[in-house]
């Protein structure tokens, strides 16, 4: 490593093989030994995003990335962000920005007038940073989507950076994942492969030598090392909820207990909301999904939603909207959280079309507010104070993404923010919804809504300290179980900081 910027770019076999715990991990161990390094992502296709400071969106895992390193996230980590709003359709956000709505086709054709954005943030970074270290989208051996690539070896050809390769173990078929997926590269893609790293391994090592020996006899590339299943560790999710969250949260819980139900909506957005939740020893979440009947809860919350109309009709078409009703009339507590907050409303509209089809949709009707759904998206992060019915006040902060104009909040509503009245409150105190996502990391408001649910002598968690043990987590396997000299001789060079 010199003290020019260095670039290293982490690719996978597949989707989640841990192309971004990887870079978290990496990007804390080169922050330990004294590195300016910041985290980059081309692409990210991904409901789970974050707000920057200066008012910009960007994938979640970057931002989580970013915390790594000590650095304020900037929209420079993540330039082009998709959002699915259909199977086939996606809202296309550019440097932290809404840019348009586009078909699969359509943005296929589109991506080489994304590149000068992409690399435009890339020598920003590269400028300010002695490091930057990469993270890929899906696989670079998706064959269809190969031409015009900007989120794989296109990215990695154009601005001339090495590679690993990540595969999770696992899954099974690891050898073959890697063979394969290198084979399957061009010679000049597969020259800028400089190692291949296993992950998720749960076993005797000895075992698996012969074949890390067939791997790099076969391919003349390293085995920078093998990571081990890490159990129990909490990182933030990319984007999709793994479906061994389709169950309680966690085991060993204590005895007293907040049953917490989450219908998975199809567009649902930010569901890394409710991790501090999943991770509190007093509370028993279950994510919910298709054709799963909501079971009994003290508390269900409706979740954010790129597709607000069309998750309505959904939630309707499952009779989740009959069983809510019927949680309400048994004294339970709902809460909604963007998205789920417009729909517990009395009505959504939407005239430009701004979601899909353009129309109107009545809403659950458990508050007294309508939302229009309009072309500026707001984007911001916020601060402010809650105070729930027989609650006292607290502190509370987290970020905002919505296209919803919501109108009916009254000035005294429950969430009072730097920039103005949020949220609402209706049937007898046991319907809440706000706008603010990330409510549950503020350990105060935390325990104050789950207080207001239900659970007596409530704590907050704290969140911050549960990620930054994670992220620790992943960087002490790195340094323990990887070999970085093998990427960066001189390594050995820097301090730890």
């Amino acid at each position: 490593m010199q003290t020019t910027s260095q670039a290293l770019m982490v690719q996978g076999t597949t989707s989640d093989a841990g192309k971004s715990v990887l870079v978290a991990g990496l990007c804390r161990v080169l922050a330990r030994k004294g590195l300016k390094v910041a985290p980059f992502k081309p692409q990210n296709m991904a409901l789970n995003s974050a707000v920057t400071a200066d008012g910009g969106e960007i994938g979640r895992a970057q931002a989580v990335q970013a915390y790594a390193c000590g650095v304020e996230p900037t929209t420079d980590m993540n330039p082009v962000l998709i959002k699915p709003n259909t199977d086939i359709g996606a809202q296309i956000i550019v440097h932290g920005k809404a840019l348009k709505d586009m078909d699969a086709q359509g943005y296929h054709d589109f991506k080489p007038k994304m590149l000068p954005y992409v690399m435009e943030s890339f020598e920003r970074l590269q400028q300010e940073y002695q490091s930057v270290m990469i993270e890929g989208a899906g696989s670079p051996a998706e064959i269809n989507l190969r031409e015009n690539d900007i989120a794989n070896m296109g990215f990695a050809e154009e601005a001339d950076i090495p590679v690993i390769i990540i595969a999770d173990i696992d899954r099974g078929g690891v050898f073959a994942h890697l063979y394969g997926t290198l084979e399957l590269l061009s010679q000049s893609e597969q020259d800028r492969v400089v190692g291949f790293v296993i992950n998720r391994f749960r076993g005797d090592i000895k075992l698996l030598e012969s074949g890390l020996d067939w791997l790099e006899d076969k391919t003349g590339k390293p085995v920078v090392g093998v990571l081990p299943y890490l159990h129990g560790l909490m990182l933030e999710a990319e984007d999709a909820i793994n479906s061994s969250q389709l169950i309680s949260s966690m085991e060993d819980k204590n005895e007293q207990q907040l049953k917490v139900v989450v219908p998975v909506l199809t567009r649902i957005s930010n569901h890394t909301d409710f991790d501090p939740l999943r991770m509190h020893p007093n509370v028993d979440l279950v994510f919910v999904g298709k054709d799963q009947a909501l079971p009994p809860a003290d508390l269900i919350i409706l979740p954010g939603s790129k597709s607000v109309r069309s998750d309505l009709a959904y939630l309707r078409e499952q009779g989740w909207d009959k069983q809510i009703e019927r949680h309400i009339r048994f004294g339970g507590k709902v809460m909604g959280i963007c998205g789920g907050y417009q729909m517990l409303g009395e009505l959504i509209t939407d005239p430009l079309g701004i979601e899909g089809e353009a129309g109107e949709s009545q809403g659950l009707g458990y508050l007294p507010l309508t939302t229009e759904l309009k072309s500026n998206k707001q984007l911001k992060q916020s601060k402010g104070t809650l105070q729930l019915p027989n609650q006292n006040e607290v502190e509370v902060f987290g970020y905002e993404i919505h296209a919803g104009v919501t109108m009916g909040v009254q000035s005294n509503a429950p969430v009072q923010l730097d920039s103005g009245a949020d949220g609402s409150m209706g049937i007898d105190n046991q319907v809440f919804g706000t706008y603010l996502h990330g409510i549950f990391e503020s350990p105060d408001a935390c325990s104050s809504i789950l207080r207001w649910a239900g659970l007596q002598d409530a704590q907050g968690v704290d969140f911050d300290a549960i990620r930054e043990q994670g992220i620790n987590r992943v960087a002490d396997a790195i340094e323990e179980h990887l070999d970085l000299t093998k990427l960066w001789p001189e390594l050995k060079q820097f301090h730890n900081g």
